[in-house]
């Protein structure tokens, strides 16, 4: 706190009874008192007694309206009139009412009345650290060529932080990096301005840009801060001549090409951007006229085409010296040979001659049997002369060389089968080694001529056969077929029926084959009653020389026809019929057994399935017949009125489709 004697104030009271203002930035070297208050504390905070500081009557300050003199503002402090205290009326931040000002002080011009009295006041505002550094923007971007040199500065926005002394921005850091440092220069009034310089030279090819953080710490405790992104944009400089991507450019071109034709295309490349970066194409100074009648390079692709008629005869190649120059304002060149090789053209084909030709082979030739003997010849030299023959397809033949060049001959490399395969296309190429090469075709048709190879096949072995009894003799019964995968003669088949010369098989005898169809035909009618099977073998031969032949076993069974009718065993037949006579007591009772009729028939199956019937019958009541065992037995006993004889004549039937029957008659005697 700091006093003054009341003469000072006393010579100007005169002067600020007129004027009646609150001036915040008196120096307060004209305060009577000075007071100390720090930003931001609550509103009614006591900042000190003035009336006692000043020796003033407190009982007589209300009474002479003891009261600070404010302006139109609304007033930062407000005196009690009982005590004298000075208090707090609101919340003072520094940075709005002294912004910059330091120290930050609030002169107060109290006043009494009757008489009239003015003291002076001074209200120092002290500052807190309540505010981080701010720079102006999130990000700056530097550009800088790589020719700068090291030492190079290039000064940096300054963050700003609204607080003073120790609070203000203290120190600048720069984030880890090999290129630059920070330095700050200090320009005072809490100032520091910082700049960025260069400690290693930049090279854009190698990095074209740079990121980095400047950050501003005020000093604070604990320390506030605050960061901005810099971005160093690397300028290019032409300090790189073009470099051919290859150390060597060589090109093979075939003769006679068309005009345009692109023979090679060199590439280089700058390091440099824009136009230190961009390359133009060129051939060398001393490049000979006639080779730029030839060729020309395009300086923008650097494509080699041609640019006229290129003659393997008058050079076999060409070397030419070509430049890549970048476009900076001082260009820098570089140079490249390129060597062109001219291939000889082919343009002769192959030629194939057939000189000896056998158009047919016979399928059981050996392998290595000789069908043809070929020449080649081509008109080119060197590899576009040379010619390499194979055959086309997957045929079992082959190319063999004889002791003469370019001679060969068509032989068999594997067995031959008629049967598979009958005739052969041998197609013979014959290529050149040029390049493009050429190629020539030729076709012979190879015919694979018959050999008895292949004995007869019966469709089907053995044979079964069915035969109905009662054929007519001489008719066809059945057939066999035989086939012979050989052709001619060789297929030519015959027929025949194998003769039992042990005399075993005697029914062979009835039988006869047509010997060109191998139709069987029965010399006899069968009986099946006396035969119900029998085989035999038939011979199909071919006609080649030798001839071959094979066999086959048939089997042939006889079916059955109702041929024969019942024949009654009982009772016994006398004259050509079946009778006979039964004596029964007259006293039998119901179900005796009379007799029982006996029957056979030869043939089978329904045809010999017979069944009994009663035909004729004196007395329906007397006698039932069982109609398939044929036994007769009484229904009922006889009384005195039936009579002492009686007839019964039985019908025997067979069931067969058209059925044969017998009857046989009973006379049946009644004995007391």
């Amino acid at each position: 706190m700091e006093q003054r004697g009341g003469k000072a104030w006393k010579e100007r009271r005169c002067w600020f009874a007129v004027v009646v203002v609150l001036d915040v930035f008196w120096s307060g070297a004209f305060a009577q008192i000075r007071y100390s208050i720090s930003e931001e504390v609550q509103e009614g905070t006591v900042v000190g007694n003035i009336a006692k500081d000043l020796g003033l009557d407190k009982s007589a300050l209300k009474e002479r309206g003891y009261r600070i003199v404010t302006g139109s503002t609304e007033p930062l402090f407000q005196v009690n009139q009982n005590d004298g205290v000075l208090y707090l009326k609101r919340r003072i931040d520094r940075e709005e009412v002294c912004e910059r000002s330091s120290p930050c002080l609030i002169n107060l011009k109290t006043v009494l009345e009757n008489p009239l009295e003015i003291h002076y006041v001074a209200v120092e505002i002290l500052d807190i650290n309540d505010h981080s550094p701010v720079f102006p923007e999130k990000e700056k971007r530097l550009e800088i060529s790589e020719s700068a040199l090291p030492g190079a500065r290039f000064q940096l926005q300054a963050a700003r932080d609204p607080d003073v002394g120790q609070f203000s921005i203290q120190q600048y850091k720069l984030s880890h990096n090999e290129h630059f440092r920070v330095e700050v220069k200090d320009r005072g009034e809490d100032r520091k301005v910082p700049f960025l310089v260069l400690q290693k030279q930049l090279d854009r090819e190698t990095a074209g840009k740079h990121k980095l953080r400047l950050t501003a710490v005020d000093g604070g405790k604990p320390p506030k801060s605050g960061d901005i992104n810099i971005i160093v944009d690397v300028l290019d400089i032409n300090d790189n001549s073009p470099a051919f991507t290859k150390e060597l450019y060589s090109a093979t071109l075939k003769e006679n090409v068309s005009v345009g034709t692109v023979v090679i295309q060199v590439n280089a490349t700058d390091f440099d951007q824009g136009a230190n970066g961009e390359i133009i194409y060129s051939f060398g100074k001393e490049v000979d006229s006639k080779v730029m009648e030839l060729f020309r390079i395009d300086e923008n692709t650097g494509e080699i085409k041609v640019t006229g008629q290129i003659d393997f005869e008058k050079s076999k190649s060409y070397e030419i010296d070509i430049q890549a120059s970048d476009k900076g304002q001082v260009p820098l060149t570089t140079d490249k040979s390129v060597m062109i090789t001219v291939l000889d053209v082919n343009d002769n084909a192959p030629e194939i001659e057939v000189t000896s030709f056998s158009s047919s082979i016979k399928e059981d030739s050996k392998i290595g049997t000789t069908v043809a003997l070929i020449s080649v010849s081509d008109s080119d030299s060197g590899i576009n002369g040379k010619v390499i023959c194979t055959i086309k397809q997957e045929v079992p033949f082959t190319l063999a060389p004889s002791l003469q060049e370019n001679m060969f001959a068509v032989v068999t490399r594997s067995h031959l089968d008629r049967e598979m395969i009958s005739q052969y296309d041998v197609t013979i190429m014959a290529k050149d080694t040029g390049e493009p090469s050429f190629l020539t075709e030729k076709t012979i048709s190879v015919v694979v001529s018959d050999v008895n190879d292949n004995s007869p096949e019966f469709s089907s072995s053995p044979y079964t056969f069915y035969i109905t009894e009662n054929n007519s003799p001489g008719a066809s019964v059945f057939s066999v077929k035989a086939s012979d995968r050989d052709e001619g003669d060789n297929a030519l088949i015959s027929y025949h029926i194998l003769r039992d010369v042990s005399g075993d098989n005697k029914l062979s005898s009835f039988l006869n084959v047509n010997s060109e169809k191998g139709d069987i035909l029965a010399l006899k009618s069968f009986d099946f009653e006396t035969l119900k099977t029998f085989q035999f073998q038939v011979v199909a031969t071919d006609s080649g020389a030798p001839s071959l032949s094979s066999n086959v076993t048939v089997n042939v069974f006889i079916l059955d026809q109702n041929d024969n009718a019942p024949v009654i065993l009982y009772p016994l037949s006398s004259n050509g019929s079946a009778e006979g006579v039964e004596e029964i007591p007259r006293n039998v009772n119901a179900g005796h057994l009379v007799t029982k009729v006996r029957a056979y028939d030869a043939d089978i199956g329904y045809n010999g399935w017979l069944l009994f019937s009663l035909q004729e019958l004196t007395d329906h009541s007397l006698f039932g017949l069982d109609r398939y065992t044929g036994q007769i037995r009484t229904l009922r006993s006889f009384t005195e009125t039936d009579e002492a004889e009686h007839k019964l004549v039985i019908l025997v039937k067979d069931n067969g489709n058209v059925s044969l029957s017998a009857t046989a008659t009973v006379i049946v005697k009644l004995v007391e």
